[in-house]
């Protein structure tokens, strides 16, 4: 019999001072999340190590990112972070393990959510001063559940084959939420991440069969770039055609872009996400007469950053380029010497150079001039 899963009620994360408000759950658009990957204390005393910070942020921000989340490890770090809420839009967040001082400390600026795992806060009080925190500034709250972090008698289950992996992160994600029950304290989302796929499945299944609250989904740890994506990919895919999950961060070794970059093709494949540029690509082989490689490399930003509703194709050759590639509003191909740029398969400009660093210089401008007229 197929599995009934409960529709999120709506949490809200954002809308403090500058930063733009999001709403997770119910029917709103299914967010994109990434996480900060240095430290971010020398913009304490660095000016020119803020704006770079920022620049990076709204960088992300551009590529379809909704949400950035921040390792805040010390006091230090959390002064840091209120310094960069107060200069982005961006919805930010903190994640917080053992001291709750933290968390209050970050809630000073403006922090658009705690990530926490009560468990690891400590004695009941502290975890209540967190969310009376939150509640006085509109702050949401995640409780972040994963394999390392099982109450004792959960492992002793576990241990003994009483429950599987994933029904003891379902198990303790329910315990930690009904913290929050207790505390009258609604606005908060709930991750379960495992490494594997089937955890990760089976967990968020089992968790959205009995409880409305939303879901922030990701396989943790997942690997490097191939085999994170393909981990993330089987999981999101599977979950968000069920309707569970509200939030999604792809994890992955690799730049915070990649995980952004990802996560926007996942919800734009899955039909949750429209518009935008579409970049469709060949693999290149001996046939090359154009660097499809880098030319992608150098514009994969600049276009996932565009509003454009538009598919550009990047081709190696006239066998892929306007044939293959004719249903796209723009494309740029190699034809031995040449490179042509189309519109709709009609070879709209040739351009022509022996010289290989030209040619390339000459494409970008003549492709940039053709993009601008679209």
């Amino acid at each position: 019999m197929k599995n009934t899963f409960l529709k999120p009620r709506q949490v809200s994360v954002g809308g403090i001072g500058n930063v733009t408000k999001l709403v997770m759950g119910g029917d709103s658009p299914i967010t994109i999340q990434t996480m900060w990957k240095e430290g971010i204390v020398p913009v304490l005393n660095s000016e020119q190590a803020l704006i770079s910070i920022i620049e990076q942020i709204q960088k992300l921000q551009g590529l379809g990112c909704d949400i950035i989340r921040f390792a805040v490890p010390d006091m230090a770090s959390a002064e840091a972070l209120c310094k960069i809420s107060q200069r982005t839009t961006m919805p930010l967040v903190a994640d917080i393990h053992f001291d709750y001082k933290l968390a209050l400390r970050c809630l000073e600026g403006n922090v658009a959510k705690i990530r926490i795992n009560p468990g690891n806060i400590g004695e009941r009080k502290k975890v209540e001063a967190v969310v009376n925190a939150c509640r006085e500034k509109g702050a949401a709250i995640r409780i972040g559940v994963n394999t390392g972090s099982f109450p004792k008698d959960i492992v002793e289950k576990v241990e003994k084959g009483l429950i599987s992996r994933a029904e003891g992160l379902a198990e303790t994600a329910a315990r930690e939420a009904g913290v929050f029950d207790e505390l009258n304290f609604d606005q908060f989302l709930v991750s379960m991440k495992a490494s594997s796929v089937k955890e990760t499945i089976d967990a968020n299944e089992a968790f959205a069969s009995k409880y409305a609250i939303p879901l922030h989904i990701g396989v943790t740890e997942a690997g490097p770039l191939i085999g994170g994506l393909v981990k993330s990919t089987l999981a999101f895919s599977h979950l968000l055609t069920e309707g569970i999950g509200s939030t999604i961060r792809v994890s992955l070794s690799s730049s915070p872009e990649n995980e952004v970059i990802a996560g926007k093709e996942i919800l734009t494949e899955c039909g949750l996400r429209q518009g935008g540029v579409r970049i469709i690509s060949c693999p290149r082989c001996g046939r090359n007469g154009f660097d499809v490689h880098g030319f992608v490399d150098r514009w994969q930003s600049d276009l996932l950053s565009m509003k454009k509703d538009i598919t550009v194709a990047v081709m190696g050759c006239v066998v892929n380029g306007p044939g293959e590639g004719k249903h796209a509003d723009l494309g740029i191909c190699g034809a031995g010497d040449s490179v042509l740029i189309f519109k709709k398969g009609e070879i709209v400009r040739t351009i022509r150079e022996e010289n290989t660093q030209i040619l390339s210089q000459n494409a970008d401008i003549a492709f940039r001039e053709e993009l601008e007229s679209l």
